[in-house]
């Protein structure tokens, strides 16, 4: 009692509103129907602490002399940076290809096109409601089993939804036979970390039992993600077979993965050096991990990729933007630094010039070519998995 007047005596009004929003999907028969409350208010925080910058960068980019001109050889050079980053990866004549011309048209706005290679929707991968996946393939397969990517869509952990999210990338692969599963995940507010994990490694875990069903390859399974899902996607490769990531797994379930690609992801949870860190880390105290750092440093420090970077990490490709204010292009480089510094496994970087948060949703010049650099890397990787017969790509 105590606790919770001192809490009642300090807490924001944030915090009240969500503690609310909380209180209100526990409600018998209608709670189910208010959890997206604790969603809508946690974004909303989100937001409004994010804001700031935002406005300042879209200001600074719209009114500095020859932005326009700038924004414009930006965005057209996305072809030819993802060309350097991969080259010594991928066999040149296969980079030599024509490359995706830049499209003006926002890639959300092909969603209903996009859709058409999804061969199955809301199929379940666990008991929870939440867990639910989507699989895009072509409709006729190889008479091979196809490579699999397992993607996890983007949300400031308090919004695991796969609607729009990796539509235009998803697409492509299909096109080029593979199985795609998109996934739902269970999210704060109303879902306390580590359940975020633990839904993304049941997914895996569940791919690799079952996903022979829409012609997948059981034994090549790869992850990506964007934003928080590529947080998601870094952290599932880094911590494979797990027990603490997944005690809601039968023992002996497989939850290693063969190659990840991490799309503007955030990569540490423990760095409070600069304001916008410090900002992050107490929105995770206040709405995800709801503990604090001080008092729970290690739990931090598992949740973040960049603590639990190994030698026998899978093959990585990292994809960031320069411009990005939501999740600073610096937490990607230090991520990539360490993981070509201590893995054994290939590591790429693109860093495209001038691109902003959520570049997939509303760019199209970035978006096809990113497309097609992120297939051609996952082709090659599939490619000596398959000649190796190993996991490991060195």
């Amino acid at each position: 009692m105590t606790t919770r007047l001192r809490w009642l005596m300090t807490a924001s009004p944030s915090d009240r509103l969500l503690a609310m929003s909380v209180g209100a999907a526990s409600l018998p028969v209608v709670g189910k129907h208010l959890e997206p409350l604790g969603g809508m208010t946690a974004m909303t925080i989100w937001g409004m602490r994010q804001a700031p910058e935002l406005i300042g960068a879209a200001a600074k980019s719209m009114l500095a002399p020859g932005a326009a001109e700038l924004r414009r050889k930006d965005r057209d050079a996305a072809s030819a940076v993802a060309q350097t980053a991969l080259r010594g990866v991928v066999h040149a004549d296969t980079l030599d290809e024509e490359w995706p011309a830049p499209d003006g048209t926002p890639p959300v706005w092909k969603a209903h096109a996009h859709r058409r290679n999804v061969y199955r929707s809301s199929v379940r991968y666990g008991d929870h409601p939440s867990q639910l996946l989507d699989v895009w393939r072509p409709r006729e397969l190889p008479a091979q089993p196809a490579p699999v990517l397992i993607f996890v869509p983007g949300g400031a952990w308090v919004h695991g939804s796969r609607i729009l999210q990796g539509y235009a990338l998803m697409s492509h692969l299909a096109e080029m036979g593979w199985v795609c599963l998109s996934i739902d995940y269970r999210v704060a507010p109303n879902n306390r970390w580590p359940q975020h994990i633990t839904d993304v490694k049941t997914a895996i875990a569940w791919a690799r039992a079952n996903v022979d069903k829409f012609g997948g390859d059981r034994n090549f399974v790869a992850i990506a993600g964007t934003s928080a899902g590529g947080h998601l996607a870094a952290l599932a490769g880094l911590t494979p077979n797990d027990p603490e990531m997944q005690d809601e797994l039968p023992e002996g379930s497989d939850t290693s993965v063969d190659a990840v690609i991490g799309i503007y992801g955030r990569y540490c949870w423990e760095d409070r050096s600069t304001v916008e860190r410090a900002r992050f880390v107490d929105f995770l105290e206040r709405v995800v991990v709801k503990r604090k750092i001080d008092r729970h440093p290690e739990l931090f420090r598992k949740a973040s990729p960049l603590a639990q970077v190994r030698p026998d990490a899978p093959p990585f490709l990292v994809i960031h933007g320069s411009g990005d204010t939501v999740i600073p292009v610096k937490q990607a480089r230090d991520f990539v630094e360490k993981l070509k510094r201590v893995s054994r496994s290939v590591v790429s970087y693109v860093e495209l010039p001038g691109a902003g948060h959520g570049f997939d949703m509303t760019d199209g010049a970035r978006t096809g070519p990113m497309a097609r650099a992120i297939g051609l890397f996952l082709n090659q990787v599939h490619r000596n998995h398959t000649v190796m017969g190993s996991k490991q790509v060195i």
